[in-house]
């Protein structure tokens, strides 16, 4: 036996320095003041305080973990007293995220979050069960929704009371990237749904474009380069370092959601906590699906202009559109184009030439980002 092969493995960034514990202590002290705060405005409320908390319960802390490190890796300490407002950016960022996660599957229509129902369906079962008058699925979108707008506010509640007490410079420039994001994702959202909904198929290069750009806006900078950015602007960093995070965080965040992406299609249930293909059903216009329209041939591409969009696709046309993805050459496009992004945001990274130990954990989170199997 090797003489490490009892040793524990090395802990993950999100776990040293007591990142993952402060963020959600952090997390824990919003849900308990909601908890307290619903209650003192209608025992009816309290659904809406369960159901966040069992969003936020759990879940990678990615983004925290890339505010968190990049704080480090531009000269932030443990000691400079700036640490707090970087665990609770994080957790900020947590709590945008939540609420992104509640809109977005209303807007997907989707069945489930991290192996649960996802909120909609969740209170729209509550409606019926209950017997209540009206569309139970009007109910749960709704109820959804006002989580969502829940978590916002919390969102940018949590990232004003942790920039208290820094230089006004530095909390202005925090906030205003942080005010710039929100209104960036919300606009990918909306670039989502218009992709969704306008011609597919006919103009393959349109077609690749428009789902680059609702990557870019909706989910590559939200999840690396914004909490990058963030990390950095609280450290106090200089016009021209925050202006190379975008060289490395922005092409790393277009992987991490071509791996999505990719988990969406081929994923285990599960790890993923979402059904088998659960993308294909919902009809997701990705860039795999059109790398794999450019190589089709008329049957292939029947069967995928055809299926995509399907909520009721069987597990056999599942495994078939599979396959098609696979043999149009679609899968190894998009692994190499994870690849190639990954390297130029590598090769941008060394050449930012950060401090340690931050440098090191955000290249350690990069390659997690990217490889992850969920």
């Amino acid at each position: 036996m090797p003489a490490d092969a009892t040793a524990p493995a090395p802990a993950l960034p999100v776990d040293r320095e007591n990142l993952r514990p402060d963020v959600d202590a952090a997390l824990r002290a919003f849900l308990d003041d909601q908890r307290d705060r619903l209650a003192s405005l209608s025992a009816d409320a309290a659904p809406l305080a369960e159901a966040t908390a069992a969003l936020l319960t759990g879940g990678k802390r990615l983004r925290a973990a890339f505010c968190y490190w990049s704080w480090r890796a531009h000269g932030g300490q443990v000691d400079d007293g700036r640490r707090d407002a970087a665990v609770r950016t994080g957790a900020a960022l947590e709590l945008f995220q939540a609420a992104a996660l509640f809109h977005d599957d209303v807007m997907d229509n989707s069945d489930t979050r991290r192996g649960a129902p996802a909120a909609h369906r969740a209170f729209a079962a509550r409606h019926r069960e209950a017997g209540w008058s009206g569309s139970d699925v009007q109910y749960g979108s709704s109820s959804a929704i006002l989580l969502g707008d829940l978590c916002l506010i919390a969102s940018q509640a949590e990232i004003r009371a942790g920039l208290v007490g820094l230089p006004e410079d530095v909390a202005l420039a925090t906030r205003a990237l942080f005010d710039d994001m929100q209104t960036e994702v919300t606009v990918g959202q909306y670039l989502d749904v218009l992709a969704q909904a306008v011609p597919w198929g006919t103009d393959l290069d349109a077609d690749e474009a428009r789902a680059r750009a609702v990557i870019r806006s909706k989910s590559a900078r939200y999840s690396v380069e914004h909490p990058l950015a963030l990390g950095a602007a609280i450290a106090g960093a200089p016009a021209e370092a925050l202006a190379t995070v975008p060289t490395y965080g922005l092409p790393l965040g277009e992987a991490f959601q071509l791996r999505d992406d990719m988990l969406g299609v081929y994923g285990d249930p599960s790890v993923t906590g979402k059904p088998a293909g659960d993308d294909l059903r919902e009809g997701k216009r990705t860039v795999l699906v059109s790398r794999a329209l450019r190589t089709a041939t008329p049957a292939q591409r029947a069967l995928l202009l055809e299926s995509l969009g399907n909520p009721d696709l069987d597990r056999d046309t599942v495994d078939a559109l599979r396959g098609v993805l696979v043999e149009t050459g679609a899968v190894d496009a998009v692994e190499q184009l994870i690849t190639d992004l990954t390297d130029q945001a590598f090769a941008a990274l060394d050449a930012a030439d950060l401090a340690s130990p931050g440098t090191e954990m955000v290249a350690e989170l990069a390659r997690a980002a990217v490889q992850r199997s969920a």
